[in-house]
C-alpha cells in the first residue's frame, strides 16, 4: 500500500524481527528514545519487547505487525490485533528522530484502513498509560475518545520496570 511517494507500507516478516524489536525498544525505553516526544524513559526502565513477542505477533493470524518504509527503510512499526468486530492497536511508533514530522498521522490512517479493509473492523481500540497527556492529545486529534476504562499496569517485567507509582492504562476507542 502506498500513500505518497517516499512513504510505504507492508506486513512485517519474521526475518525482520531483531529489526522491529530495536526499533520498538529505541522508540520507548532508554536514552534514545529521548529524541522523539513518545518516550516512556521516564516513567519505565527495561525493554518494551522481546523476540519472542515480536515472533508471535507475526505469525498470529489475528495479528498483524504493519511496517511504515521510507524508500526500503524500517522507519516504523505497530501491531494490530483482530478483537471480533474491533481491532486493536498497540506498540506504535515512529523512530525517534523522525517523530513530529507527520509520519505517525498517515501511519496511523493507513493502520486504521487495513483494519477496517481486510478484517472489516468497526473500532480500533488502545491503551495509553494515563500519565501520558500529550499522547493521549495526539490520538484525541486523530478522532480518537476517552472511554474513561482504566487498567493497572500489569506486574509483569516483561512490560518494563516501573519507575514511578501507580502507572494504569486508559483505553481509547475510534469508531472506523
Amino acid at each position: 500500500m502506498q500513500t505518497d511517494s517516499s512513504l510505504s507500507f507492508r506486513p512485517a516478516r519474521l526475518e525482520e524481527t531483531e529489526l522491529i524489536v530495536a526499533l520498538v525498544n529505541s522508540a520507548y525505553r532508554g536514552e534514545s528514545s529521548k529524541a522523539g516526544w513518545t518516550t516512556e524513559a521516564d516513567l519505565l526502565d527495561g525493554q518494551r519487547t522481546d523476540e519472542h513477542e515480536i515472533n508471535i505477533l507475526i505469525e498470529d493470524e489475528n495479528s498483524l505487525i504493519l511496517l511504515c518504509l521510507q524508500g526500503n527503510e524500517i522507519i516504523g512499526s505497530v501491531n494490530l490485533q483482530r478483537k471480533g468486530e474491533d481491532a486493536y492497536l498497540g506498540m506504535f511508533v515512529v523512530r525517534p528522530t523522525l517523530q513530529g514530522g507527520g509520519i505517525g498521522k498517515l501511519f496511523i490512517q493507513a493502520a486504521e484502513d487495513i483494519a477496517k479493509q481486510e478484517w472489516n473492523s468497526s473500532k480500533m481500540t488502545m491503551s495509553v498509560i494515563t500519565l501520558r497527556k500529550e499522547l493521549i492529545a495526539f490520538y484525541e486529534r486523530r478522532g480518537y475518545r476517552r472511554t474513561g476504562e482504566i487498567l493497572p499496569f500489569p506486574k509483569n517485567i516483561a512490560n518494563g520496570i516501573p519507575r514511578v507509582e501507580e502507572l494504569e492504562f486508559e483505553i481509547l476507542a475510534k469508531d472506523l
